[in-house]
């Protein structure tokens, strides 16, 4: 019976010892790697004087700023006939937006998800000097002759494309 206690003892310290051995090759050897790994390649960067370290790398600033001016559709229809284009123009009020490319989108909203049925594109829109309503030197006319509910979006973007401003509305084509 002594003989089979400590066989089961020999077991128990051969289990510790394995858990220990565990231990060092799962955690404690890559938390030591991974500090010293880490630690050569910071003191590479900071030897180059001329390199900056920049730890927030994106703009914020820009993104999250809501826009003061509105953009307005004149023209649209609650409904129109599927022989009638549907004409419409844009009016942008922003003392800070003057100039962007113009997007035009009418998607058809009885498909999930919304589908697009046309789009246009209208650049360099330049509208303040005059309050220009867009499209500037054209115009914007599309017929759909499939009956349906459908939205019409109109996006502008500025030249940097970091600040945006959007209109849309709904209408019948029966």
């Amino acid at each position: 019976m002594s003989s089979l206690n400590s066989y089961k003892g020999i077991i128990i310290v051969k289990l510790k010892l394995a858990v220990r051995r565990v231990f060092y090759l799962v955690f404690l050897i890559p938390a030591v790697a991974s500090i010293f790994f880490g630690g050569l390649v910071l003191g590479e960067v900071l030897k180059k004087p001329e390199r900056e370290l920049n730890m927030m790398p994106f703009d914020f600033s820009e993104k999250f700023k809501v826009p003061t001016g509105t953009m307005t559709i004149i023209g649209l229809q609650k409904e129109y006939s599927n022989s009638k284009p549907i004409e419409i123009s844009i009016t942008v009020s922003d003392p800070l937006f003057d100039c962007g490319d113009l997007y035009i989108t009418i998607f058809d909203v009885s498909k999930v998800p919304k589908e697009v049925v046309t789009q246009s594109g209208f650049f360099d829109q330049c509208f303040e000097k005059n309050d220009l309503i867009m499209p500037i030197d054209d115009d914007f006319s599309e017929l759909i002759d499939i009956p349906g509910l459908y939205e019409i979006v109109s996006e502008i973007n500025d030249k940097t494309y970091k600040k945006s401003l959007t209109a849309s509305e709904r209408f019948i084509v029966k």
